[in-house]
């Protein structure tokens, strides 16, 4: 893949994932990401155990912090130390691109603002992610995607079904953080090439509320038109259209048709489904009568949808010119033909030599996925930093250690 990043140094000081998966980004499309983590214990990320109801075994692979910080280099610097700081501001010098996600009064407390470290380099790109922008009664607040992303952006009231009484929890991990990372990564990407063309580095936020209320974008529009919140339908609403539900299949899984023509993609469903008595069945003999015995065809679809395994129906709606799709969980969909000839799937080396799989960036340049690298242990960069990025001599460096100024 072309690596559009190349030449591109990024400085970060951030934990978690919405800000570190962004920065994750940049490195596999070819970015040099310094890392900078607390002296004494590193990424908040590197001690979390378990997620949802899934536990970690403590091993040397965490997918978590694989997930954002792969391809990075880091070091452990003590930032409440004038010396610590100085080395960030050093090393901020030589960057294209400084993010981080802390809140305003620690980057006042810790002298990594905007103007700190455009004091040490007047070209940089100053990149912010927080949870609910940069201004307002709640800019100080710190949030993560769930409050932010998921529930104040209205997304968790958009997917919670009208007969639930619960509202219902992200679909994964880190799913609005990543959702938000994607949207820092194209933002740095704008910012350094307006850079490029006018010479001036812009200051660039985005928040997890700003995010979340992008991807409802549509929904918020037509809810301010109906004057009504969007939701969802009650579960098995017919919506005029049979070609337009989720079917179980006999196995028990779960099929999408999304055919929006449904009555132009009526007569080949049903002879693909084995079903071409129906093609000249009145009930379904035009639009109006299609759309007002939908419930009907509905009904006759579930049934044959039942009748047969999701193989078989991938096999037999294999030329079906109609949209759908299987519903496939977090472990089937790697094993989609259609992931594996793209390569949305890549496999990351630890440093014991196994292969791990990770998600690769969505975004391809020159019809190829993104290599990528795993995560850096703890300061595993460090001391490689000190001397050969910085220049740094072991004397000064030993006194540093010993001062716990870095790791």
């Amino acid at each position: 893949m072309t690596a559009v990043m190349q030449g591109i140094r990024v400085l970060e000081v951030a934990e978690h994932t919405f800000v570190p998966a962004a920065s994750a980004i940049l490195s596999d499309w070819g970015a040099d990401v310094i890392k900078v983590e607390p002296a004494e214990r590193g990424d908040a990320m590197r001690g979390i155990m378990s997620t949802g109801n899934l536990g970690l075994d403590g091993g040397a692979w965490h997918p978590l912090l694989q997930h954002s910080n792969r391809g990075k280099r880091s070091i452990g610097l003590d930032l409440s130390t004038p010396e610590g700081v100085d080395i960030l501001y050093k090393l901020a010098a030589t960057c294209d691109v400084f993010l981080t996600n802390k809140l305003p009064a620690v980057r006042s407390k810790l002298r990594i603002d905007v103007d700190d470290i455009r004091a040490a380099n007047p070209n940089i790109v100053y990149v912010r992610g927080s949870g609910f922008g940069s201004r307002g009664p709640d800019a100080d607040r710190g949030g993560y995607d769930v409050l932010g992303y998921w529930c104040r952006a209205g997304v968790a009231y958009g997917a919670k079904p009208v007969e639930f009484e619960a509202i219902p929890g992200q679909p994964a991990p880190a799913y609005g953080d990543s959702i938000g990372a994607m949207t820092i990564a194209g933002g740095i990407s704008a910012a350094l090439l307006h850079r490029e063309r006018t010479g001036q580095p812009p200051v660039v936020d985005v928040s997890l509320l700003a995010t979340g209320m992008w991807a409802m974008g549509a929904a918020i529009a037509l809810s301010h038109e109906l004057n009504h919140p969007w939701g969802q339908f009650p579960v098995g609403t017919d919506v005029g259209n049979p070609l337009v539900a989720t079917y179980q299949t006999s196995d028990g899984h779960w099929l999408q048709l999304a055919c929006l023509q449904g009555f132009h993609y009526w007569p080949e469903t049903c002879r693909v489904m084995g079903l071409a008595e129906l093609v000249d069945d009145e009930r379904f003999a035009d639009v109006a009568s299609f759309a007002a015995n939908s419930p009907v065809a509905r009904s006759i679809l579930a049934e044959r949808f039942a009748s047969a395994p999701l193989a078989e129906w991938k096999q037999r709606l294999g030329d079906f010119r109609g949209q759908w799709a299987p519903v496939q969980d977090s472990i089937e969909v790697t094993a989609d033909p259609q992931v594996i000839a793209n390569g949305y799937v890549v496999q990351a080396e630890a440093a014991s030599g196994e292969k791990h799989p990770l998600v690769a960036t969505p975004v391809q340049f020159d019809d190829e996925p993104a290599p990528t690298r795993r995560a850096p242990d703890f300061n595993e960069h460090g001391d490689a930093i000190l001397t050969d990025d910085l220049g740094m001599d072991w004397d000064d460096i030993i006194d540093l250690k010993v001062k716990g100024v870095v790791a």
